[in-house]
């Protein structure tokens, strides 16, 4: 199993525990309300996205990371394809950046 298939496992596990809110309106609310523990973006979100995010996400001081694509993110969550996801669960966020972050190590 590739490491970002775990990420986007634990994605889908935060989501069927209620502790994910996915699509940009909800993530960047959660952002803005200081509930989002983590932010996923998809590698395939347009620029304009990406941007709006990341820089939201380092305004708001809410780590961030991008992966995998729309689809897969989507999938994950039980959804269709979805840009952005925002994780509001600490204990989640932890594991999922342990996962994602496990990549640059190896």
């Amino acid at each position: 199993m590739k490491i970002t298939d775990k990420a986007l496992a634990l994605a889908g596990l935060a989501s069927r525990a209620g502790r994910l809110v996915s699509g940009e309106a909800a993530s960047e609310s959660s952002i803005k309300a200081g509930k989002a523990c983590l932010v996923l973006i998809a590698e395939d979100a347009s620029a304009n996205t990406q941007k709006k995010f990341t820089d939201s996400c380092r305004y708001y001081e809410v780590p961030f990371r991008i992966l995998s694509d729309r689809e897969s993110l989507g999938n994950a969550i039980g959804k269709d394809f979805r840009s952005t996801v925002a994780i509001e669960d600490a204990g989640f966020a932890k594991a999922i950046l342990k996962e994602i972050d496990k990549k640059g190590a190896e």
